[in-house]
């Protein structure tokens, strides 16, 4: 690890005990996709990067080896990278490995033994490079001190699909958050999926393996073991559905039966057929994410896409 300590600004556990009685008191009942990242459900997304269904990943991967170089010179030379849900750090190694004397790495992660794992095992195949780990909720603001960044321009890299996971509004938040820790010289690598055949992203997120279904459920076992809730987890089955009206994948926790559950203390009844709302993955076209970004204080510079044109890395710099 990195002689600087992880600079932990983890949300609190009280804020999963609100978040969570919040979301399940709504009609219809929803809960936030971070809390799908403890330690248990970030390896298991790690699984889940590497089926054969999951198309993100290789695509991303693809472009991140096809399109190194000029992604190294448009980042520039002796940059401060900032990892938003940096997660095992496969793509990060790649980006680094182009990207020419980077000054420091900041991986930033809302699983605490996840993000340090990962960051000791990225130090030892990046050993020039220093490494200051991150613990915090990116979707809210964090500051990182002048003396680690050391007069770099600031690079936002923002891997995977993620930022599908948020509506517009929360979308246009999260990079306006982004602009402003960059500041005015910053720039942002960002991975966003590209709308495409139905039937491909059904697959992808209710694989044939049931990793997914353990992914979604994992958020259940989470509850019972921090918030001395009694889920009987079995019988919430896993739902990915494709919603053309808004063009995304909807992950859903269905009621098997008529049921009572009890949640830090409070009683929560579930119909049978009823779900919790647990994740979007929003799937966006160029323009759609251009303007998105645009609204958010970002001018989309470059686009890279794999040879299928199923995703897409994208080079914004800030405007405002």
């Amino acid at each position: 690890m990195s002689q600087i300590a992880l600079m932990d600004c983890a949300p609190r556990s009280s804020d999963f005990r609100h978040d969570l009685l919040a979301g399940l008191s709504q009609s219809p009942k929803t809960l936030p996709c971070k809390y799908l990242y403890d330690e248990r459900g970030s390896q298991l997304f790690e699984l889940i990067c590497e089926l054969e269904e999951y198309y993100p990943t290789r695509a991303e991967i693809s472009i991140l080896q096809n399109y190194g170089a000029e992604i190294a010179e448009a980042l520039g030379s002796d940059c401060a990278v900032i990892e938003y849900g940096s997660g095992s750090g496969l793509k990060t190694e790649i980006l680094l490995e182009h990207l020419h004397a980077p000054n420091v790495y900041f991986p930033v992660d809302i699983s605490r033994e996840h993000l340090c794992s990962s960051a000791a095992a990225l130090e030892e195949k990046c050993p020039d490079i220093d490494i200051v780990p991150v613990c915090a909720d990116f979707t809210r603001d964090f500051e990182l001190p002048d003396s680690l960044v050391n007069g770099s321009r600031r690079a936002a890299y923002f891997s995977g699909s993620t930022i599908g996971n948020f509506e517009v509004d929360e979308s246009i938040e999260i990079l306006q958050g982004m602009a402003r820790l960059c500041g005015r010289d910053g720039c942002l690598l960002i991975g966003v999926d590209l709308q495409k055949d139905p039937a491909v992203l059904e697959a992808a997120y209710d694989d044939s393996e049931g990793v997914t279904r353990q992914f979604n459920q994992n958020l259940l076992h989470r509850a019972n073991a921090e918030l001395d809730a009694d889920f009987d987890v079995e019988q919430f089955q896993h739902r990915a559905i494709y919603n053309p009206q808004h063009a995304r994948i909807e992950m859903h926790l269905e009621s098997s039966c008529d049921q009572q559950v009890t949640v830090a203390g409070q009683k929560i009844n579930f119909a049978a057929g009823e779900t919790i709302h647990t994740e979007n993955s929003h799937k966006h076209t160029l323009e759609s994410f251009a303007n998105i970004a645009a609204r958010a204080g970002w001018q989309v510079k470059t686009v890279w896409t794999d040879d299928r044109q199923y995703f897409s890395v994208q080079y914004l710099t800030v405007t405002t």
